[in-house]
C-alpha cells in the first residue's frame, strides 16, 4: 500500500532533514533508503525515533522499482543521477537549482502552484526552489491573489546552513577563535562571516547582482507570476540556521494593514506573529524546526501608491528545503498515485 522511497543527499543536513519530516509526517512508505556518495556508503543515518538507515552508494544504486527519490546531493550530482532515476521510472523531487529554470520541470510549492505537478510527466522529475524563493512566494501568494502584486523589492538575512554543512563548521570555529584571540581565514564564505554579514552568495552576474538574487527573482516569476517585477539583495549573516526577509511590496490596488493581516491569517502554512509591541515579531530562534512561514511587521509602505512592508522568517532547512519536498510528495500521492494519504484541506 506504502511507496519505495530513496533519499539522495541523505547524510548531508538537508538529507537528514528530509528522512526526519518523512518519519515525522508518517508518509505512507514501505521502504526507505539512504544514499549518498561513495565515501558516505555504510555510514548509518536515523529515520524516525527508533530506526537507523545503513548509507548506500547512490552511483551503484538501480532506481528499478523506486517510487519517489528525494534528491539534495548537490547540482552536479543531481545533474547526472536524477535523470536516470527519472528514466527507471522513479518520481524525482530534486532539491538542487539544476532543474529549477528547465521548462518541462515543474517548480513546486505546494501551497502555492500545486497544478504545476500537472507537468511532472514530461520528464519525471519536479523541482524545489530556492528556501529564500520558498517563504517569499508561500507569504505573498495569498496578497497576490487578492491584490495582484506589481513589483518586490526583498533583502534577505540567510543563515550560513543555506552553504551546507561547510557554512555552519565556519561559523562555529571563527566564532569560537575569536574569543581567543585569534583570527580564521575565510574558506567557505568570501569574507569573515563571525560578528559580519556579507552581500554576496552565490558567484556574480555580468549584471552586478548574484546568482542567488538571480534565482530569487527568476524562480518568483515562474511560481508566482512572471508578470511581477523583483529586485533581491541577498546577504549572508551569522545565524545558525533560518532565512530572514525584508520585504517591499507594491500591489495594483489598495491593500490594507488588516486586510492583509486576515489574508495571512488564514493562508496555508503562514503563521501570523505581528504585535507591535517588544518581542511581538518573528526571529530565526523562534522559527528553528517549525514547518511554517512566519509573517510580521506588516506596515503601510507610503512611499508608493499601494504598497505594504513584510518581515518573513522560516527554518531554510526545514520549510526551505526538506518539509517542501515531503509535501509535493504527499501532493503527488493525493493528486496521481495511489491516494494512500487523506485529502489536503
Amino acid at each position: 500500500m506504502g511507496y519505495v522511497i530513496a533519499v539522495a543527499g541523505a547524510t548531508g543536513a538537508v538529507g537528514r532533514e528530509i528522512l526526519k519530516a518523512l518519519a515525522e509526517r508518517k508518509f505512507p512508505a514501505d521502504k526507505v533508503t539512504a544514499l549518498a556518495s561513495p565515501r558516505s556508503a555504510g555510514k548509518e543515518v536515523s529515520f524516525g525515533e527508533d530506526k537507523i538507515l545503513k548509507v548506500e552508494d547512490l552511483t551503484r544504486f538501480d532506481f528499478t522499482g523506486t517510487d519517489i527519490a528525494l534528491f539534495s546531493p548537490g547540482a552536479k550530482v543531481s545533474a547526472e543521477y536524477a535523470p536516470r532515476a527519472a528514466a527507471a521510472g522513479c518520481i524525482v523531487i530534486d532539491n538542487t537549482s539544476y532543474f529549477r529554470m528547465d521548462k518541462d520541470v515543474p517548480l513546486v510549492v505546494p501551497e502555492v502552484n500545486p497544478d504545476a505537478l500537472d507537468g511532472y510527466p514530461a520528464r519525471n522529475i519536479i523541482a524545489n526552489p530556492n528556501c529564500s524563493t520558498m517563504q517569499l512566494v508561500v507569504a505573498l501568494k495569498p496578497l497576490h491573489d487578492a491584490s495582484r502584486i506589481k513589483r518586490i523589492v526583498v533583502a534577505t538575512y540567510q543563515s550560513v546552513s543555506g552553504a551546507g554543512q561547510a557554512g555552519m563548521d565556519e561559523l562555529f570555529s571563527q566564532t569560537r577563535k575569536m574569543f581567543v584571540n585569534e583570527r580564521q581565514e575565510p574558506r567557505k564564505f568570501t569574507k569573515q562571516i563571525a560578528f559580519n554579514v556579507v552581500p554576496h552568495i552565490d558567484v556574480f552576474m555580468p549584471d552586478g547582482s548574484t546568482k542567488e538574487e538571480w534565482k530569487m527573482v527568476q524562480e518568483t516569476k515562474k511560481i508566482l507570476d512572471p508578470a511581477i517585477e523583483v529586485v533581491a539583495t541577498c546577504v549572508r549573516v551569522p545565524v545558525f540556521v533560518g532565512h530572514s526577509e525584508a520585504i517591499n511590496v507594491e500591489f495594483e490596488r489598495h491593500m490594507g494593514v488588516s486586510d492583509a493581516r486576515d489574508l495571512l491569517g488564514r493562508a496555508p502554512g503562514v503563521t501570523v506573529l505581528d504585535r507591535r509591541e517588544d518581542g511581538g515579531y518573528a526571529t530565526p530562534v523562534d522559527t528553528a524546526g517549525e514547518d511554517a512561514v512566519y509573517v510580521s511587521r506588516i506596515r503601510m509602505d507610503k512611499t508608493v501608491p499601494h504598497g505594504l512592508s513584510l518581515w518573513v522568517v522560516s527554518d531554510n532547512l526545514r520549510k526551505g528545503a526538506a518539509l517542501n519536498a515531503v509535501q509535493i510528495a504527499e501532493e503527488l500521492d493525493r493528486r496521481y498515485l495511489k491516494g494512500v494519504l487523506p485529502k489536503a484541506s
